[in-house]
């Protein structure tokens, strides 16, 4: 029995020695998880590996919700809810972050609320609510980040009308901006100040907590302002640290070129480039209204283009480690390894401050928590709320994993692939014994 414990530590300690990352070591990937917890997700992805299964369910969830069913709530949270939420407050995040803590993961949180309160009492109300995750992330040991919705902060119809107005100009990004900003009514510039007060207290709040804050990306017709505003909160808060970060979707077959020029505006204007690179979030919309509207279409032509511009996007990120600060958000395995060669290649730190991993909590463990074991900058993105205010988060999230070629087919292998690990090493103590 102590042969088989030395041989083990041996193997640990030829991990750390030469830093090999292996995405198939699945006792590091679900260490954090208990045996009731490791099967309440086995049976969860597969359900979500039947499609019609979870076509179902989205179409009847919302209507469930609305009507209250008894046990509606407490089947949710012991099941989807607690797989992919934090919990339902922020003291309850602590509880997660604590344990992925214990790991080397940290947290990304995100007030996991779609729509919320509209009109400017609603829009002020988020801006507060940001503002209080921030200054509760500052009091925690592993949250450096939290994220946000511009269309948390503002009418998306304004959104909208800027979008289109800087659509059918020619120029930079920002020049398209300004002149957009010159040709709207005194109610809208009034409206469009309003957003930018409340976008500049959130950043303004991360800055002096030192708590990075990150952008969400948007639907491609209202994208053009929410680009334009990030720039703006770069250009004030990231002169000597990245503070601000700008979510790029490499599924839209314009966004590399834009991560280029954003580090063009970023060497001009004297400010470090915060990117967080996603593959994206909103194809079959995008597509959809694509065809409805009669225009091309913003999103690549095949998975392949998507692969090929993430992982030029973050070699560029690499390359231009001096001035950009990336998130690599990724659940793909060998986008992650890259990344890592990359710094590896350039006699990097993977803990390097410029560079940091992430993936949805809930999903892909055995990238994250092997990130973390070879020492990488690693967080779960960590989304929490009410759970009848997360419901359209849940449904999206289903409805993304179900329809991602292999991706449950993926988890549950590895699920699999633990449980039975751990039944083997117990068979083993029970015949030592």
């Amino acid at each position: 029995m102590l042969s088989f414990y030395n041989r083990r530590q041996n193997f640990l300690n030829l991990y750390t020695i030469f830093d090999m990352i292996s995405f198939d070591n699945t006792e590091y990937a679900f260490a954090y998880k208990t045996d009731s917890e490791l099967k309440k997700a086995d049976f969860l992805f597969a359900t979500m590996g039947k499609p019609w299964l979870v076509k179902m369910g989205l179409a009847l969830m919302p209507s469930v919700i609305k009507l209250q069913i008894p046990f509606t709530k407490q089947i949710l949270r012991n099941t989807i809810f607690t797989q992919f939420v934090g919990g339902e407050t922020l003291p309850e995040t602590a509880v997660v972050a604590q344990k992925l803590g214990e790991y080397n993961v940290e947290v990304i949180l995100d007030y996991g609320v779609e729509g919320g309160n509209e009109g400017e009492i609603g829009y002020d109300q988020a801006t507060d609510e940001f503002i209080k995750v921030i200054n509760y992330a500052a009091t925690q040991k592993n949250i450096p980040f939290m994220s946000i919705k511009v269309t948390g902060l503002v009418r998306f119809g304004l959104l909208e009308t800027i979008d289109e107005g800087m659509g059918a100009i020619n120029g930079t990004l920002m020049k398209r901006y300004n002149a957009v900003l010159d040709a709207l009514t005194a109610d809208e510039r009034s409206e469009w100040k309003r957003v930018i007060t409340r976008i500049t207290k959130i950043c303004k709040a991360g800055f002096d907590n030192n708590i990075g804050v990150l952008v969400d990306a948007e639907e491609t017709w209202v994208q053009d302002p929410v680009d334009a505003l990030t720039i703006l909160m770069m250009v004030e808060f990231n002169k000597t640290k990245a503070v601000v970060y700008n979510t790029m979707q490499l599924y839209r077959h314009d966004r590399l070129q834009f991560l280029k020029d954003s580090c063009d505006a970023a060497q001009e204007k004297l400010f470090l480039l915060g990117a967080k690179l996603v593959r994206g979030a909103y194809m079959e919309k995008e597509r959809k209204r694509a065809i409805e509207k009669k225009y091309a279409s913003p999103i690549q032509p095949n998975k392949e283009s998507t692969d090929r511009d993430f992982d030029d996007a973050v070699k560029f990120c690499i390359e231009n480690i001096n001035i950009i600060a990336v998130i690599v958000a990724s659940h793909n395995e060998q986008s992650n390894l890259f990344a890592t060669q990359l710094l590896d290649k350039q006699n990097l730190p993977h803990n390097h401050q410029h560079i940091h991993f992430s993936q949805l909590y809930g999903m892909s463990d055995n990238i994250t928590f092997n990130l973390a074991k070879s020492g990488c900058s690693v967080s779960k993105y960590l989304p929490f709320g009410p759970i009848e205010d997360v419901v359209p988060y849940l449904m999206r999230r289903a409805q993304e994993n179900s329809s991602v070629s292999g991706q449950m087919g993926r988890e549950l292998a590895l699920i699999k692939k633990e449980t039975s690990r751990r039944k083997d090493l117990k068979n083993k103590f029970t015949e030592a014994s």
